[in-house]
């Protein structure tokens, strides 16, 4: 088989080239929190009470409560994306990073699965950070909101997979304005983050269901509403096949790039 059409080899190899990351991070950790939960935050103080004042529930549920729980998923998709995107691009195109790690004994299926990964955690720590805030609204105070987080992890893995395809076939940072405008804001507005996909038309309902950020909504509104799933090994699995395939086809891409 071609090498650059291979199965990416996993190793623990990654773990440094992640601590790394962290490293980095942490010095500026606060101001990347904020700047992270900002835009959540704001539209759910300015849609939950302002819209919410108009629109008091939304199928039996205060639309405050049905608001928040899906703007935690769209935090966590950003939060995933930027860092799959901007931070990733500057590290590989801009700083030269990744040319410093294949000058040790790393491989790139090593890189990328770091950048996989550590965006997956940033992203977690913004998903903290929002259900910190939702908490303190009084929402999702309930057992079912443990299995939270680590969905929020793999939400977080699907998102970083998607933008490490749009990394690798980057010239520049514009190009990323393309996909957050054409892809991830849309698909906002159609996995049922401010309204139910049942007011959609019937076709856009069917697209709605196979988006990852639709699968995404579907598995923490209820946990943090305090009921269950309704098809949850549905919804997994619609977030593993997008994970595993945006990983794989980023892997093509990045070796092809290099």
């Amino acid at each position: 088989m071609n090498a650059t059409y291979a199965i990416p080899r996993f190793s623990t190899r990654f773990y440094p080239i992640w601590r790394r990351n962290f490293l980095v991070w942490k010095k500026l950790a606060f101001a990347s929190v904020i700047g992270n939960i900002a835009d959540p935050l704001i539209t759910l103080i300015a849609f939950g009470y302002g819209l919410g004042s108009l629109l008091s529930h939304v199928g039996g549920v205060p639309y405050l409560h049905y608001l928040a729980s899906g703007s935690i998923c769209m935090s966590v998709m950003m939060a995933a994306s930027f860092e799959a995107l901007y931070s990733a691009y500057s590290r590989m195109s801009v700083q030269g990073t990744w040319d410093a790690l294949l000058n040790a004994p790393l491989a790139l299926d090593d890189i990328v699965l770091a950048e996989l990964l550590w965006s997956a955690t940033k992203s977690l720590f913004s998903g903290v950070a929002i259900l910190g805030v939702i908490f303190a609204l009084g929402i999702g105070l309930h057992p079912q909101v443990l299995l939270v987080l680590p969905l929020l992890f793999l939400i977080g893995m699907t998102f970083a997979a998607l933008g490490l395809i749009m990394n690798a076939l980057a010239r520049g940072y514009d190009f990323f304005t393309y996909y957050f405008t054409l892809i991830l804001t849309p698909m906002v507005f159609l996995s049922g983050v401010y309204y139910p996909v049942t007011q959609l038309p019937d076709w856009l309902q069917l697209i709605s269901r196979i988006l990852p950020l639709g699968a995404a909504v579907n598995l923490i509104r209820p946990l943090i509403l305090g009921t269950w799933p309704p098809h949850p090994v549905m919804d997994i699995a619609i977030l593993c096949m997008y994970c595993c395939g945006g990983f794989y086809v980023a892997m093509i891409l990045t070796r092809r790039r290099f």
